[in-house]
């Protein structure tokens, strides 16, 4: 969106002055400005209540922040395995997600090795109450980017199992019992 701003100032004292200028202001998404996303995660199974939420920051020219926190007190004492997921959809108890996003079409692995998916975040391990809180950056992701980097409307799933990170393409980690659509923060 564009603002468009006249000035006129005339003069005639001494001779008569015109002059018009014309600014353009720019009051579209200010570059300045971090970006934010938001995804709730909610239960996909009767029998594993639990829920979390992820929130995301990026600042301009810098890699996405994302503050996990997740609750599922059926898994206290247990690690869970947590991807990002090709769709915002999670329908048919988060398998309306579909599979790993892969936009880099590389092997699933652990976080930061030589080959992973840029949605493998890999396994949490939640406390004596099923609870646990990471962050974790990446100039892999971005907030609103090409396709090959934004994360909006895509699928934080939390598996019942561990990863692996050798099974291809899943890291053979569970059924899903969380799942919540990443969605930009206005």
């Amino acid at each position: 969106m564009f603002a468009t701003v006249a000035c006129s100032s005339n003069s005639n004292s001494g001779g008569s002055t015109d002059t018009d200028s014309v600014v353009v202001i720019d009051t579209s998404a200010d570059s300045t400005m971090a970006k934010s996303a938001h995804a709730d995660i909610s239960a996909t199974k009767k029998d594993t209540a639990g829920s979390g939420t992820a929130h995301f920051t990026q600042s301009p020219g810098k890699a996405v922040q994302m503050k996990l926190t997740l609750d599922f007190p059926k898994k206290a004492n247990q690690s869970v395995a947590v991807h990002f997921h090709e769709h915002g959809d999670c329908g048919d108890m988060g398998n309306g997600a579909h599979g790993h996003w892969n936009p880099t079409k590389e092997k699933h692995g652990k976080w930061g090795a030589a080959e992973y998916h840029s949605g493998d975040i890999g396994n949490i391990t939640l406390d004596a109450n099923g609870k646990a809180e990471i962050t974790i950056e990446s100039e892999r992701w971005t907030i609103g980017g090409d396709e090959k980097t934004n994360i909006l409307n895509r699928a934080i799933i939390v598996h019942s199992g561990v990863d692996d990170y050798t099974t291809q393409p899943t890291g053979n980690s569970g059924s899903r019992i969380g799942c919540g659509v990443i969605m930009a923060v206005n």
